[in-house]
């Protein structure tokens, strides 16, 4: 069977091609490793990939991270990657994140408004698209088991000892680009916390045989 990989934005894909995965350190190639090891066995048992990402608030890291997983999937041509996110508690996402993306090239469109938006994420015209709104990790959008979780920021990875039906639970932590809210940096900071989380996620997904 022939498979088609579909074409990303081009300014997603320039972005991507600019990435310099030899930034990262050995130090934090460690810390990736147990996530391409996961997703390296769920491709050579030609089984399907569930990625959870989860932080405190579903706000910000874990929303990043999902859309730029499965933005590197389809980038390397990985089938059945499917990438969710959620929070210990559901909050909204934060609007510079949305803003963040589209400044990467990616296409989003609020679906609804209110206290906790919903948001459509395009990074190709021929994919579903990433639908990004604050959730709890256990959200009913999310999977049930057969996944693993992701534990983005420490706050969640301390306080969730336990997560129902994940088959592996893997600490990757980033700084929080909060601490940058209502600053001049704030875009700048949101921007560089972006480009970490996707350096990162390029390097794991470039490491995978399919």
């Amino acid at each position: 069977m022939i498979t088609t990989q579909s074409t990303l934005f081009s300014d997603i894909e320039n972005l991507i091609k600019g990435l310099d995965s030899q930034s990262i350190s050995e130090e934090r190639k460690a810390v990736l490793q147990p996530l391409t090891n996961f997703i390296q066995t769920k491709v050579s048992s030609n089984q399907v990939v569930r990625i959870n990402f989860i932080c405190t608030h579903n706000s910000r890291r874990s929303h990043l991270s999902q859309v730029w997983a499965q933005t590197m999937a389809n980038y390397f041509n990985i089938k059945n990657v499917f990438c969710y996110s959620g929070g210990t508690e559901a909050t909204a996402l934060f609007p510079m994140v949305a803003e963040t993306l589209k400044n990467s090239g990616f296409e989003v469109r609020t679906i609804s408004e209110g206290k906790n938006p919903i948001y459509s994420i395009k990074y190709a015209d021929n994919e579903h698209p990433i639908i990004g709104f604050s959730k709890k990790l256990d959200d009913d959008f999310n999977p049930k088991s057969e996944f693993v979780a992701i534990m983005t920021c420490s706050q969640a990875d301390g306080g969730c000892p336990f997560i129902a039906g994940a088959e592996k639970r893997i600490p990757i932590t980033f700084e929080d680009p909060k601490a940058f809210d209502n600053t001049p940096l704030q875009a700048e900071k949101y921007n560089e916390r972006s480009l970490q989380i996707a350096t990162e996620l390029f390097y794991i997904f470039s490491q995978i045989n399919s």
